[in-house]
């Protein structure tokens, strides 16, 4: 391909997604022309992707760097960890990475399972039908994170409706991130005052540490770390759990699979994350240093390059059968946690959460479907992951 060659143009989250699938299949690095009408290059193809994302060539600090123009969530990201290449990345991802190890999450499984139990018991106790995102989905990763951060889960809405904000797609007006991230920060900086002076056994006391005894981190870094692990520790997680569960409840089949095999669950959950197209914006961006190679195509230096984790995870040559949803597939390594040094740092918890999330329901709620049909459902608009405003469901008789 030639770097003159037309670009492709990128869907919106509403356009038709199948069919640029379709343009893009035989083709795993393409130009392509951004709704803002700049041109970039996308990678979709699996082994592309995984190699952008672990090739320090690929820079996402240049990507938002001061000067370029920036839409949704790369403003947020801009002043945040997300934002960052080594050697700063290492040096504030090592300060909480301790806290997301395996054997630090699972050890956290059995309150999990108590949080899912005691939401569940209120679920159940409510008028038919009721909202599962107030009532399940959403309380179940803030109240995971806000114990983690030792932050008050009562004020959810308070922080909620500043992160809904922030996690705006392209199409959010960046004057409107911008003041929601000086309310998320106000908030911030009057924990951190509180925890100051009752420090506790939680996750922003030793961060409070590493940042007063120690100097590792910055007061604005130790600010904007906390706000990004509050908005990363329940954004997506709370909304994949919505959409694995509309997904289920579209194949009953697979679910009966569950029913007869419990230990499938954790296979279910990759299978999930790989499946469902989280994501309704623009992905994060990377800027070439250089000129690189890249399935069969020069990219040249300082060219913006977005990774395609949604079409990665339905490549034919790394998924059998891609588009065919199986909670039963044997796991394979999908991108729905990206790879190489911005790896999710919460994916073990994720994993835990949406495990628990699914044993639970199957356990307790078996019964539970939609109480509207699924055309009425309606998404928040001009946000960067498909976020439900609510999902009634009934789980007995009407």
């Amino acid at each position: 391909m030639t770097a003159d060659e037309r670009p492709v143009k990128y869907p919106s989250a509403a356009g038709p997604w199948g069919e640029f699938r379709a343009l893009l299949r035989n083709k795993p690095v393409v130009r392509v022309e951004m709704p803002d009408g700049s041109i970039g290059w996308l990678v979709s193809g699996y082994n592309e992707v995984r190699q952008m994302l672990v090739d320090q060539r690929f820079s996402r600090a240049r990507a938002v760097a001061p000067g370029r123009v920036l839409q949704g969530t790369e403003v947020f990201a801009a002043g945040s960890i997300n934002g960052l290449d080594p050697p700063e990345h290492t040096r504030i991802r090592r300060l909480v990475a301790s806290a997301f190890t395996a054997r630090r999450v699972e050890a956290m499984r059995p309150r999990v399972a108590s949080i899912v139990g005691e939401l569940i018991d209120g679920l159940l106790d409510q008028a038919q039908p009721a909202d599962f995102v107030a009532g399940f989905s959403l309380p179940l990763p803030v109240q995971v994170i806000c114990e983690m951060l030792g932050i008050p889960a009562d004020d959810v809405e308070q922080f909620h409706a500043w992160s809904d904000t922030i996690i705006g797609d392209w199409q959010q007006d960046s004057g409107e991130i911008m003041t929601a991230l000086a309310g998320l920060y106000g908030y911030f900086g009057r924990l951190i005052e509180v925890k100051r002076a009752r420090p506790a056994d939680d996750l922003m006391t030793a961060l409070i540490a590493a940042r007063d005894e120690t100097g590792r981190l910055s007061e604005e870094e130790l600010t904007i770390l906390g706000c990004t692990l509050l908005i990363g520790g329940h954004e997506t997680t709370a909304n994949q759990i919505n959409l694995s569960l509309l997904l289920l409840l579209d194949n009953p089949s697979e679910v009966d699979k569950l029913r007869a095999d419990r230990g499938l669950i954790p296979g279910a959950v990759e299978e999930l994350l790989r499946y469902v197209r989280l994501g309704g914006g623009l992905p994060p961006a990377r800027m070439t240093t250089e000129d690189v190679q890249l399935g069969g195509v020069t990219i040249p230096a300082g060219q913006v390059v977005l990774p395609l984790f949604a079409t990665a995870n339905r490549d034919p040559s790394i998924f059998g059968d891609p588009d065919r949803f199986d909670v039963s597939r044997v796991p394979a390594s999908h991108m729905a946690f990206g790879a190489g040094v911005h790896h999710c740092l919460g994916a073990q918890l994720a994993r835990l959460e949406l495990q628990e999330a699914l044993r639970g329901l199957l356990g307790r709620v078996p019964s539970i479907r939609l109480a509207v049909p699924a055309t009425e459902l309606q998404f928040k608009p001009g946000m960067a992951v498909h976020s439900l405003r609510e999902l009634p469901i009934w789980w007995g008789e009407p």
